[in-house]
């Protein structure tokens, strides 16, 4: 399994995302794009950083009834992305639903995978607002196995669990996995976090970074810094 560090691109137009993105002269890295920059400037966005040449993991957390899912998942097929996810507490029904609805005439596809429980997420907040009162690492097991069952490439999970994961659900079964901080980093909305080589060592496949590398002072050296300490 090739691993790989993921840059969050979480801003909040075009204009914006490609002054970061023209900072890398040598290097294409692989780019998350989430809600916040996918709703600003809809499709068009994944198209163009496609064409410069980067990999993209578009994460907008699908969670519907499979129909409606299954219907925006053959859309969003059309944007050439490498990976795409949703969520996981969908379902079954949704997870079968919406591989249908990536799956494109000739076969091919992005990987699918699942978000298991935000890393923003502790027990705490699982059982007081969620009611959710199993601990937290089986309800993140659980859907894992549901994820692979359902026919998914893998899961979104914190690096905390990764190993778990390949444990439960095989060594091919993807994890990605955000909440990746350097050391001594601001933790900032995550509550599961780790370093990059911790992250490594638990068994991630791939790390989404943000923060730490758009908003460090020279987020070229930052990515790389990242890059060696992820892939050793």
């Amino acid at each position: 399994m090739a691993k790989d560090v993921i840059i969050a691109c979480d801003f909040a137009g075009a204009e914006e995302c490609f002054a970061f993105l023209d900072r890398f002269a040598e290097e294409k890295p692989f780019v998350k794009i989430g809600m916040e920059l996918f709703y600003a400037e809809g499709p068009a966005i994944v198209r163009e950083i496609k064409r410069r040449g980067h990999r993209i993991f578009l994460d907008l957390k699908l969670h519907d009834i499979p129909n409606t899912v299954q219907k925006a998942m053959k859309v969003l097929s059309g944007l050439d992305a490498d990976i795409v996810n949703l969520h996981a507490a969908g379902g079954s029904n949704m997870m079968k639903a919406a591989l249908a609805g990536l799956t494109r005439p000739d076969g091919s596809r992005p990987l699918l995978i699942a978000v298991t429980q935000l890393t923003s997420t502790d027990q705490q907040l699982m059982e007081e607002e969620l009611l959710i009162e199993r601990p937290l690492d089986e309800v993140v097991m659980s859907y894992a196995a549901n994820a692979a069952a359902a026919g998914l490439d893998g899961v979104v999970c914190s690096p905390l669990e990764a190993g778990k994961v390949h444990a439960r659900c095989g060594e091919g079964f993807v994890t990605v996995t955000p909440g990746v901080r350097f050391a001594g980093g601001d933790a900032g909305d995550q509550k599961r976090v780790t370093t990059p080589a911790r992250a490594r060592e638990l068994g991630s496949d791939y790390i989404v970074v943000g923060r730490a590398i758009t908003g460090a002072a020279d987020p070229v050296a930052a990515y790389r810094q990242c890059v060696k300490e992820f892939l050793g």
